[in-house]
């Protein structure tokens, strides 16, 4: 049997926790589903990865911020972006008014 399903199914409406999938992991290679109600990194705090990630927003809304940018990225559906090893990043915020849904590939270590 092949492992398959969708990206949009048993999304919760609200949740005081972001949801992390695991889709497929294999070495070197995990490919996860990400929803988000609300949720945005905290206060003073960077996300600083060994791997490289590739996120893009399936539905939904969020706002990254890339350390020593000027201004955070806003990104729709659609929207994609790569993120390299070691450059630090946060959430700034993810729509209030429905959920948005991130597939996000972590390619490394």
């Amino acid at each position: 049997m092949l492992p398959s399903g969708n990206l949009l199914a048993n999304i919760p409406a609200t949740s005081r926790d972001e949801r992390f999938d695991t889709l497929l992991s294999r070495p070197g290679v995990r490919i996860e589903r990400i929803v988000s109600t609300g949720q945005a990194s905290p206060q003073g705090f960077w996300y600083d990865q060994a791997e490289s990630e590739w996120v893009c927003v399936i539905a939904g809304s969020a706002s990254v911020l890339i350390h020593g940018d000027p201004e955070p990225r806003i990104l729709v559906a659609g929207d994609w972006l790569e993120i390299p090893p070691h450059v630090r990043h946060r959430v700034e915020w993810t729509d209030e008014n429905q959920p948005t849904v991130w597939l996000a590939v972590h390619i490394g270590p």
